[in-house]
């Protein structure tokens, strides 16, 4: 069983924008990674307004390098809510994907393995929280999921994240000091309208 908005073998990529567009901007991503956590709080949202203008189509895939090097689940558990997110909607699931980087713990702080805490932070995003969602989480309907979403991106020729390729060609998401390059830079990078 999928969530909503998921394309690819096993339905392990999660779709932002326009199913069809003919450019794509995939970005992967881990919920425990510090430098994830820089390029998302820098770029996430010019990414998703990119998509909404119609520039390409996002799609996310995810990894759980963190839990598997620093121990712990937060990376697996955090995917699973997400893809509770995601039956949503797109915009829920972008919402929730800004807020769970906005407020990441310390990498060897395993606070995403807690439903309590994803629930508390899906309480953020307008119209998130509902029985359903809340169930999903709880329950760890998606876990089985996660997973797969967690082999497809070890099974990849990504090896780290964050990874972020338009059309297969990689972009600049990171500075040499390990921050997001700026939103002008990387605009200046995407396709024109």
């Amino acid at each position: 069983m999928a969530p909503s908005h998921t394309t690819g073998p096993g339905s392990t990529v999660v779709v932002y924008g326009e199913p069809d567009h003919r450019h794509r901007l995939t970005v992967h991503l881990d919920l425990r990674c510090p430098f994830c956590k820089r390029m998302e709080n820098g770029l996430g949202t010019i990414m998703t307004d990119a998509a909404d203008q119609g520039r390409f189509t996002l799609h996310y895939r995810f990894a759980t390098v963190i839990d598997d090097g620093v121990g712990g689940s937060g990376s697996l558990t955090g995917l699973s809510a997400l893809g509770a997110a995601a039956d949503e909607g797109q915009r829920q699931f972008a919402q929730y994907l800004h807020v769970l980087f906005a407020e990441q713990p310390a990498e060897e702080v395993d606070a995403f393995a807690d439903t309590g805490t994803l629930l508390t932070l899906a309480g953020e995003v307008d119209g998130l929280r509902g029985e359903e969602f809340d169930r999903k989480v709880r329950e760890g309907t998606y876990l089985p999921w996660a997973r797969e979403v967690s082999a497809a991106f070890e099974a990849g020729e990504v090896s780290g994240t964050p990874t972020v390729l338009l059309d297969g060609t990689p972009l600049p998401v990171i500075n040499p000091m390990g921050y997001a390059v700026s939103p002008e830079a990387f605009l200046a990078e995407l396709p024109r309208v």
